[in-house]
């Protein structure tokens, strides 16, 4: 690992300035992605920014309409929050499948949305639940805030200060999991709003997105035989060694499907 200097700030007006003084600054959240990426030599920043002693990053409110999470609360707080269970359990289901408990104590909220990895859960919920992200400076739309591979709708030295959650009526997350990593190969969230239904897709593309397709045949009729004549196509979807982008186009009815079965199920 490249020598690097170490803050830890106190709140965010520090954090910004200490970001905006140094020469190749990054943010420390969870760590999941980046200290890896750091042992590998694979990013060599010149300043690490650590946010764990910020308190105003943290934390849980709950309103009928809202659930609105601190960036920097990390995953087995959101996942084990009665609060969220009570009000939007699909949330607690999405963290009970990211990777496996040590990275649910460590990694955050904040940190996973922020890094937009192709194949993380959190994704799926901001765009399929119509989230609004906020930082220290602005409030962005879900809808608008994942671009690209690892890119997001984010400034240089921009921080998610927490992320609203509208609360639906009914919704449900369903992945097709690597069986090593816990990623998702490919994963769908349906949630259903008095004004529709919305399908997040997380794992299939570069970022998460909006499978506007079968949120049209589920706006007709609310059935999960419907997306079978929806075509997905797969141009622009990841390719590795894990699956091809037809395997994932495939992947992306198939999950719609079960979570739109498990949306049902409930009352």
């Amino acid at each position: 690992m490249y020598q690097f200097n170490y803050h830890k700030p106190a709140n965010l007006t520090d954090a910004v300035s200490i970001f905006q003084s140094s020469d190749d600054p990054v943010y420390l959240s969870g760590g999941m992605t980046l200290i890896p990426t750091m042992k590998q030599r694979l990013a060599s920043p010149t300043d690490l920014i650590d946010l764990s002693g910020i308190s105003e990053l943290t934390g849980i409110k709950v309103s009928d309409a809202v659930v609105s999470i601190g960036g920097f609360t990390r995953h087995n707080v959101v996942g084990d929050s009665v609060e969220i269970a009570g009000r939007l359990p699909v949330i607690c289901e999405l963290v009970g499948q990211i990777g496996d408990n040590q990275v649910r104590n460590r990694g955050t909220m904040g940190g996973s949305v922020a890094n937009s990895d192709p194949a993380a859960d959190y994704p799926a919920a901001v765009v399929g639940l119509g989230a609004t992200v906020v930082t220290q400076e602005r409030e962005i739309a879900g809808d608008n805030f994942f671009k690209d591979l690892f890119e997001t709708e984010l400034n240089p030295g921009e921080i998610i200060t927490r992320i609203d959650f509208p609360v639906a009526q009914r919704a449900a997350y369903c992945k097709f999991p690597n069986p090593a990593s816990r990623y998702a190969v490919v994963g769908v969230l349906v949630a259903e709003f008095s004004d529709g239904v919305r399908v997040g897709v997380t794992g299939a593309g570069p970022c998460a997105f909006r499978a506007t397709g079968i949120e049209n045949v589920l706006n007709a009729e609310l059935d999960p035989s419907a997306i079978d004549s929806v075509e997905v196509p797969e141009a622009g979807f990841n390719s590795d060694l894990h699956a091809s982008p037809e395997y994932r186009a495939h992947l992306v009815k198939i999950m719609a499907k079960r979570a739109t079965e498990a949306l049902l199920a409930r009352s």
